[in-house]
């Protein structure tokens, strides 16, 4: 991974969990970030996050805070990132479920998580949404539509076959490597097309 420069201040990144199927997505951004001393994560967690957690890896809410920086309840709506004042880089809620694409979609800021992604909205800071649904009905396209014209990341973890993938791990973890990307983290481990000829 490539840090900022070391005169930098530490950068904060909100990771949200919420409850489509897909939170490995998650947890690999936060072990990701925790390798990166000049940033900082801020987790928030749906209950239906910790239910399918828990269910897909068999981890708790301590288990998942114990891989972050800093934590909050979803309902504590009164938390430093329900404000514009503090400063973070954005956000990603990875895996996004069609209810809270939905929330965000019509500003919907009911807990923590939707009112995190609004406030970064407003504040027009990166908002990258990993959705996990599929197939999608129109409902769910016009609420990836809205996010995209208020300037969020609509980003569905779709395989890229061109990385020579040997295993779910490996896919993604592409994925995570190109959600930091889009926050100006780059790594030398993400594996990048460079034409047919592989030059």
């Amino acid at each position: 991974m490539t840090p900022p420069p070391a005169d930098r201040q530490r950068q904060r990144l909100i990771i949200a969990i919420t409850g489509a199927s897909g939170s490995i997505y998650g947890l690999r951004l936060l072990e990701a970030l925790r390798e990166l001393p000049d940033w900082e994560s801020h987790l928030v967690v749906s209950e239906a996050g910790v239910l399918n957690t828990m269910h897909e890896h068999g981890l708790g809410r301590k288990d998942l805070a114990s891989l972050a920086d800093v934590v909050y309840h979803p309902g504590d709506v009164g938390a430093a990132i329900a404000s514009g004042s503090f400063l973070t880089a954005g956000m990603v809620i990875a895996p996004t479920s069609m209810k809270t694409l939905a929330a965000v979609a019509h500003a919907y800021a009911d807990n923590l998580i939707t009112r995190a992604a609004d406030v970064v909205l407003k504040e027009r800071r990166r908002l990258v949404l990993l959705t996990r649904e599929a197939p999608l009905n129109l409902a769910h396209l016009r609420n990836m539509v809205a996010v995209t014209e208020m300037g969020g990341v609509v980003f569905p973890p779709v395989p890229a076959f061109y990385s020579g993938a040997q295993s779910v791990d490996d896919i993604v973890n592409h994925t995570v490597l190109r959600t930091l990307d889009l926050f100006g983290i780059h790594s030398d481990r993400l594996k990048r097309w460079k034409g047919l000829g592989g030059r």
